[in-house]
Order: structure tokens, then sequence, then C-alpha cells
């Protein structure tokens, strides 16, 4: 393997999580609903909502996973 390689996949471990891929798409929705698209901000606050609410979601589910039942 070489070196180049390596270096990539280190920047792109976090990637793996679900909750990164969730806000990095967020993210990227939001910021082109804004700057490029003709939307309402409306829009755009709920882009991030749903965002936000997936990320907890998976979070609790992750918790829960991890958790043993007694």
């Amino acid at each position: 393997m070489s070196s180049g390689t390596h270096s990539w996949r280190r920047w792109l471990w976090p990637l793996r999580s679900r909750k990164v891929q969730v806000a990095v798409a967020t993210v990227l929705a939001a910021y082109a609903a804004q700057a490029g698209l003709a939307v309402s901000e409306e829009t755009v606050v709920t882009i991030l909502s749903v965002g936000v609410a997936l990320i907890l979601g998976i979070a609790h589910e992750d918790a829960g996973r991890v958790r043993e039942p007694t």
C-alpha cells in the first residue's frame, strides 16, 4: 500500500460514521439551497432541522445498541 492511499484513508475515516455522513449532507444541502437555489429561508431551516433530527435518532439508536438489556 502506498503512503498516498494511507493518507486519504486517515483523512476520510470519519465518513464511515452515519452521523458524519448525515451532517455533511445536511450542511451541503442547506448551503446549496442558500447559495444557488431560489428557496425560502423556511426551506433551509427545514433541511437543517431534518438533519439534526436524523443525527439525534442515529445517536439514540447507537446508544440503545451499546446498552445491554437487564
